[in-house]
């Protein structure tokens, strides 16, 4: 039950979050879709490619593709001016995505008996990897890369449930919580990852 809400949660979030990006970039009613089902399933597809699981699996979801379609489809029936109002809710949405994705991405490396680093990978890569494929086709520099402390908050999931420190669903769903509480954090007061101060010191000199 945990699995299936999870999976659910994250991919109507990352859906939505895809067709915000979408409309905000003018895209027509294809490239819409396109963006809202690649960030809905990128990142458990770069998940399956890195730890070994088979590709086609992301084939099998057939509920969660009816999911993606109903949720991308609603929010394109809403009023322009909603779909205006909902882009400074873009962050949120993608916070949800992140957080659900991460915990499932670990939840499934933990299931196959993967090691630590394993699960870490898969939760940072199954959290963060929609979001990274949605902002390449949007034409956007990757927020993994740059956007307050963006993986990290997916790699603490993957810690957490590595070490098995999150066990139930109601420890699971506060893990979310938190990681979404921490991604809107981070972007609210601007927290970053430093940066190569050396290396920008001399760049400047020059």
């Amino acid at each position: 039950m945990t699995w299936d809400i999870l999976n659910i949660i994250g991919t109507i979030a990352f859906a939505i979050s895809g067709v915000l990006i979408a409309v905000e970039e003018d895209y027509d009613i294809f490239g819409i879709y396109f963006l809202g089902f690649t960030t809905a399933f990128g990142g458990g597809l770069v998940r399956n490619i890195l730890i070994g699981i088979p590709i086609e699996n992301i084939w099998l979801q057939d509920y969660l593709f009816e999911v993606a379609f109903l949720a991308i489809t609603l929010v394109c029936l809403l009023p322009k001016k909603w779909i205006s109002n909902w882009k400074n809710c873009a962050v949120f949405f993608d916070a949800i995505g992140l957080a659900a994705f991460a915990i499932q991405g670990a939840k499934y490396a933990v299931s196959i008996d993967a090691p630590l680093i394993a699960v870490i990978i898969a939760a940072s890569m199954t959290g963060a990897g929609g979001g990274m494929i949605r902002d390449i086709f949007a034409g956007r520099k990757p927020m993994i890369f740059h956007s307050g402390i963006y993986a990290l908050w997916a790699v603490l999931a993957g810690l957490a449930i590595g070490l098995d420190l999150i066990r139930g669903p109601y420890a699971t769903f506060s893990l979310l919580i938190v990681i979404v509480i921490l991604r809107i954090l981070s972007v609210y007061f601007d927290w970053n990852l430093p940066r190569n101060i050396n290396i920008k010191r001399s760049i400047d000199k020059k």
